[in-house]
């Protein structure tokens, strides 16, 4: 009784948001009984200005097309031409998917929820004492991003996703039910996630972890994202932490005019980068970015995430003309350079410059840039920050929900 009740309650939730209005437009409902995958294993939604396929492996987001201000269609997120290779990859990047149950990572692979430690799956940083590794990141070695979901609906303008965690799994505690609607309309991609914990209290906190080019990595001048403007307008301060990116718990000024600082003014992701201070700003060795931004929306008074030209983030590209506005209720946002990256992972064949030799067809080291929307990360471990209420869930309770909206447009404005 308590599942089909959990079921009935996510659906209430999820059945206004594919119709409500957000950034740039409203919904619509085209529904078709004889959607389903293509050859390749892609779910694909449309929009006037859009079109996106998805997989249910992480419920990723595979494909996202849009005309440049030449006209020109580009596919602007990293993926693979296959379904079946996202399983297959070892390294897998967490392309396009729903890192879950919770996102980013937590400090020693522990957290403590009412008295009791709970210890889940370690798989970053392995150490002599702790082979497996020193913390866990995206949920662990079989977070949801590693997993099918299921496809509960599909529409021509829309898919819902779902999942079902159980209790215990990666060691987290309690059984969660979640569902993940992607919706398009006009020049907007939406998304809504809800999650609910169905018999125990446990920490959610889920995101999308899309790899983005917005030239579709076909620049012809650099094959590096370095040249994308971005900006983060509410973003004055971020999450502290140590060399192997586990916050300390100190909320950091970014100074104006500092690597961090994109508040002040938007600059190209890569400005900054030869400045002594960006040498370990992603961590230990590391220069670039792999950092979480507080969002800072509260001090101008009650606001509504989704009014008019209240993005939290901007990502442009002069190059190619195409920009995004990230609208969203989460108060904070992580930005990830690619640092990691090596030139190992291939372009889709929708992608990228043909017979070049001075351009590889592989992603190379910055030439990518992931945006998280989500809340404050590993705060479970810090109580300090009183975000109990934000990420930690119980039967019974309000559903964790993720809502966001990525508004497209043409702004081929250069900013150095």
């Amino acid at each position: 009784m308590r599942l089909h009740t959990s079921i009935a309650s996510l659906g209430a939730l999820l059945l206004p948001f594919a119709s409500a209005q957000s950034p740039g437009g409203t919904g619509s409902s085209n529904v078709s009984s004889s959607l389903g995958p293509d050859d390749n294993g892609f779910y694909w939604i449309y929009s006037e200005g859009l079109t996106a396929a998805f997989i249910p492996y992480g419920a990723s987001i595979a494909k996202l097309l849009i005309h440049d201000k030449y006209g020109v269609e580009r596919d602007i997120v990293a993926g693979f031409d296959n379904a079946t290779a996202y399983s297959l990859d070892p390294a897998h990047p967490h392309l396009g998917g729903v890192p879950g149950r919770y996102a980013n990572r937590i400090q020693n692979s522990t957290f403590e929820i009412d008295g009791e430690t709970y210890h889940v799956n370690a798989n970053e940083n392995p150490t002599p004492e702790a082979p497996d590794g020193a913390d866990t990141l995206h949920g662990g070695h079989d977070g949801w991003d590693y997993r099918n979901f299921t496809v509960v609906s599909h529409a021509n303008d829309s898919i819902t996703f779902s999942i079902v965690d159980s209790d215990g799994e990666q060691g987290f505690p309690g059984e969660v039910i979640s569902y993940i609607t992607y919706t398009l309309h006009d020049t907007t991609w939406d998304f809504k996630m809800v999650a609910i914990a169905t018999t125990k209290k446990t920490p959610i906190m889920l995101s999308s972890h899309t790899y983005w080019n917005l030239d579709g990595f076909a620049n012809n001048e650099t094959n590096t994202a370095l040249n994308h403007t971005f900006y983060l307008p509410y973003s004055g301060q971020r999450v502290g932490v140590d060399n192997i990116l586990i916050p300390t718990g100190d909320i950091v000024a970014n100074k104006q005019g500092s690597v961090n600082d994109f508040w002040s003014a938007p600059k190209q992701i890569g400005t900054d980068l030869q400045k002594a201070e960006a040498e370990g700003n992603c961590g230990f060795n590391c220069t670039g970015y792999d950092t979480c931004w507080i969002v800072n929306r509260g001090q101008e008074g009650p606001y509504d995430w989704r009014a008019e030209g209240g993005f939290v983030a901007r990502l442009q590209s002069a190059w190619s003309g195409i920009q995004v506005d990230v609208y969203t209720d989460q108060e904070a946002f992580q930005m990830y350079s690619c640092n990691g990256q090596n030139a190992t992972m291939p372009l889709k064949t929708s992608q990228g410059l043909h017979d070049d030799a001075d351009f590889p067809r592989t992603i190379p080291q910055y030439g990518c840039v992931v945006m998280e929307v989500e809340d404050w990360i590993d705060a479970i471990n810090h109580p300090e920050w009183q975000r109990e209420s934000k990420q930690v869930f119980g039967p019974g309770g309000d559903p964790y929900v993720l809502q966001a909206s990525y508004v497209f447009s043409i702004n081929d404005t250069a900013t150095s």
